[in-house]
């Protein structure tokens, strides 16, 4: 008979330790729950303005028609929208520039950004064509397409872009950067 009363205790013992190590591990299990679900969402929280895709192309408000020369002569514009990097916002912010180009009602408009090397382009008045001051060389025509030793700097022509006139003479430009030293125009988010 004692040996069974021993057995008896002997099982109840392993049971109460088995009993004792589900609790701690449901303890450290739950307790790890607490922890990390918290800690994980401000994590997210903290990180997701570096997660978020930048914005491709937007039509933005760049000039009045009345601004623009019917001659054809092009008119440098800086493009002007509220930007937002991570967590700062900037309202406002000068984002790049395009030139608008009017003949009749015909409205164009050009990135002002080398398809080369991203210099920005100038418009040289006297030769009536566009210049890159990075290699002085690459010029383009009044439409873009590269004249001259261009060729041989720049991998395509200037890259145009949509343009429409709204409201009774607000010139939009769907505006979008491009990245340079690639044959193809290839759009930056």
């Amino acid at each position: 008979m004692l040996k069974d009363a021993c057995c008896c205790r002997q099982e109840e013992t392993d049971t109460e330790d088995r009993r004792g190590f589900l609790k701690q591990v449901a303890a450290i299990t739950s307790g790890a729950v607490a922890f990390l679900v918290p800690t994980a969402a401000g994590v997210a929280t903290f990180l997701n303005p570096l997660r978020q895709k930048a914005k491709g192309s937007q039509w933005l408000r760049v000039a009045a028609l009345d601004s623009l020369p019917t001659d054809g002569t092009p008119q440098r514009f800086p493009v002007i929208t509220d930007r937002t990097d991570a967590w700062i916002q900037f309202p406002a912010e000068p984002v790049g520039a395009v030139f608008l180009r009017r003949v009749g009602a015909a409205v164009t408009a050009l990135q002002s950004s080398c398809p080369h090397a991203g210099c920005t382009i100038g418009y040289d008045a006297q030769a009536k064509c566009f210049v890159c001051p990075c290699h002085k060389q690459p010029r383009f025509d009044l439409s873009g397409k590269r004249v001259d030793g261009a060729k041989s700097y720049s991998p395509r022509d200037m890259d145009g872009l949509n343009v429409e006139v709204r409201n009774r003479g607000e010139v939009w430009v769907e505006f979008q950067t491009f990245r340079g030293g690639t044959p193809t125009k290839i759009a930056q988010a």
